[in-house]
C-alpha cells in the first residue's frame, strides 16, 4: 500500500480534515506534501474543495497547502466530466502564488490520466493566454506517463513548440512570468522529444539554430537533462556543439 492509500484511509476516518491537511502539509518548508494533496483530491467533494480554496486564499503557507489540494480535487472532479469547472482550473493556473499554479498544473494532469484528448482539447485553448497559463500548459502535457501513445507524444511537441515561438516573441523579458515560462521550457523539451523523438528532434532543431539567446539558452539546458542523453548521445552532442 503507498503512503497516499494510507492518507487516503486515514482522512476518510479523521474528524477534522483541515486541521489534519495543515498539520501535515510539509509547509512551510521546502516540498509541500503531495501525496497527502493527492489523497485529498479523492476523498474530498466539490463543497469541501471550495471551502479549501477560499481558506487558502491567504497568505500563510499551511492554508495554502489547503488551495492546492482544492484545485487538485477540482481537477479530478473536471476528469469525472465537470466541464464547468475547467474556468476555474484556468484562473487558478495565473494565481501570483507559485504553488497555487503547480497545484492548477496538477489538476490538468489529473484530466490527462483520466482522457488524454481531454487534456489537450483544453490546454490547446490556453496556448495564447499569459505567460503564467502557459507554463501550466506545458508543465501539465510534459508528464511521460501522459505521452505514451504516438498521438499523445506529438500533441505535446506541437504544444512545447507553439509556446516556444510565444516565448521569442515576448517583450517584456525580465518579468517573472517570461522567467517562469522559460525555466519550464527549459526542461519540457526534453520531456517531450524523448516521449516522441523521431517528430521532437526535428523540431528541436530548429529551435537550437534560433539566434534568440533566451531560447538558445534553453535548449542548451534540455540537452543537458539525462533523458535526453541516455536517448541519444550522439545526437546531444551534435546538437549542444552548434550552441
Amino acid at each position: 500500500m503507498s503512503r497516499q492509500d494510507d492518507y487516503i484511509r486515514e482522512l476518510r476516518t479523521v474528524p477534522d480534515r483541515i486541521a489534519f491537511l495543515r498539520a501535515r502539509s510539509g509547509l512551510p518548508g521546502p516540498r509541500g506534501n503531495l501525496e497527502l494533496m493527492q489523497a485529498a483530491a479523492d476523498v474530498g467533494d466539490e463543497p469541501a474543495f471550495r471551502e479549501w480554496i477560499t481558506i487558502g486564499s491567504g497568505d500563510d503557507p499551511t492554508d495554502e497547502f489547503l488551495a492546492m489540494c482544492g484545485i487538485v480535487g477540482l481537477g479530478r472532479l473536471v476528469a469525472e466530466g465537470r466541464m464547468d469547472l475547467v474556468r476555474e482550473l484556468h484562473e487558478h493556473a495565473s494565481d501570483p502564488r507559485w504553488r497555487v499554479r503547480e497545484a492548477a498544473a496538477m489538476a490538468l494532469q489529473r484530466v490527462g490520466d483520466a482522457d488524454t484528448d481531454r487534456l489537450f482539447r483544453i490546454v490547446r485553448g490556453w496556448i495564447g493566454d499569459r505567460a503564467y497559463v502557459q507554463r501550466a500548459v506545458i508543465a501539465a502535457v510534459s508528464e511521460p506517463r501522459l505521452l505514451k501513445t504516438q498521438e499523445a507524444g506529438q500533441a505535446g511537441v506541437d504544444l512545447v513548440d507553439r509556446v516556444t515561438a510565444n516565448l521569442e516573441r515576448m517583450s517584456d523579458r525580465r518579468s517573472d512570468e517570461f522567467r517562469t515560462l522559460r525555466q519550464a521550457l527549459a526542461y519540457c523539451w526534453s520531456v517531450v522529444v524523448a516521449a516522441h523523438p523521431s517528430y521532437g528532434k526535428p523540431l528541436m532543431e530548429r529551435w537550437i539554430a534560433s539566434t534568440d539567446p533566451d531560447v538558445r539558452r534553453l535548449m542548451r539546458e534540455n540537452l543537458r537533462k539525462t533523458r535526453l542523453v541516455r536517448l541519444d548521445p550522439a545526437w546531444v552532442e551534435r546538437m549542444s556543439n552548434k550552441l
